[in-house]
């Protein structure tokens, strides 16, 4: 079988996964002991209906959490192909979630801060070995995109290209960042100032002989990174490119690396900063 384990903080997204995985014909169960785990995959297997599942497993099991390396070692002897996912997110999101949603997390007692503390600590050994993914940046929507184009669709990794304006602030969350400041400022032309970089005139003006060989050499490191990355277990990686205000030469390289990397990794882009006033 195929097998899934959604794990990871309360409050990172693990629901929206299940349903994530379950509309892409997985058969998932939330929370079942951890005892029962190896049994439960025997029954499925034996009965041959299924053959893709997905099982959460949280702090709220907190006493039979020692067992779960044993029963992954149980799972993969078995023959399954197994992958753990790790849902992570920072201190910060989690306790407005948690205040949002007026919901009780499920170690707090009556200190929220102090339960996410517990939960973090309780769930740490399951992080090893894990695909993380930080949904600190994400939404529902681009969680479910990420997950179903990892377990049930391309299967390639999730690349966003994040256009900003360093003078704006850099994004929270990347692997890579790009300073592209150094290549002529449409912003000075009077004809450019108002348009953006995803318009043909600045993007002619933005690859002249230096922007052309800058956006050459970005993709030959992406080429090269990338497929490590995947290797490595990420199921996304963000890319962010910077200039002045975000609307011009970042938005127009973001562009040009979207045509040129889209037909080997699902590409998504966001344009941070495009809209803002100049």
């Amino acid at each position: 079988m195929q097998i899934v384990i959604v794990t990871g903080l309360s409050g990172a997204g693990k629901s929206t996964a299940l349903r994530a995985l379950e509309d892409i014909e997985f058969f998932c169960v939330d929370n079942i002991p951890v005892p029962l785990v190896a049994p439960m995959v025997d029954h499925l297997a034996h009965e041959g209906e299924r053959d893709k599942l997905a099982i959460a497993i949280d702090s709220r099991q907190r006493r039979n959490l020692a067992a779960w390396q044993a029963t992954l070692t149980k799972l993969r002897g078995a023959g399954h192909r197994l992958e753990v996912m790790f849902l992570d997110a920072t201190d910060e999101v989690l306790l407005r979630r948690f205040s949002e949603t007026r919901r009780r997390h499920p170690l707090s007692g009556d200190d929220l801060v102090d339960g996410i503390r517990r939960d973090r600590e309780l769930m740490g050994e399951l992080r090893h070995g894990a695909a993380v993914v930080d949904t600190t940046n994400l939404n529902m929507h681009q969680l479910k995109s990420i997950i179903q184009d990892r377990y049930g669709g391309t299967g390639k990794l999730a690349v966003t290209l994040v256009s900003f304006g360093f003078k704006h602030g850099l994004p929270i969350d990347f692997n890579l960042v790009f300073d592209v400041r150094f290549l002529p400022n449409p912003y000075f032309e009077p004809t450019l100032t108002h348009l953006d970089g995803r318009d043909p005139e600045v993007s002619r003006f933005v690859f002249g002989p230096d922007g052309s060989e800058l956006v050459q050499k970005v993709e030959g490191l992406l080429r090269f990174t990338l497929p490590h990355f995947q290797k490595e277990g990420k199921l996304y990686v963000t890319i962010a490119v910077g200039c002045t205000g975000g609307r011009h030469r970042s938005v127009a390289i973001v562009e040009e690396l979207r045509r040129r990397l889209g037909g080997e990794w699902d590409i998504m882009v966001r344009h941070r900063d495009v809209e803002r006033g100049l």
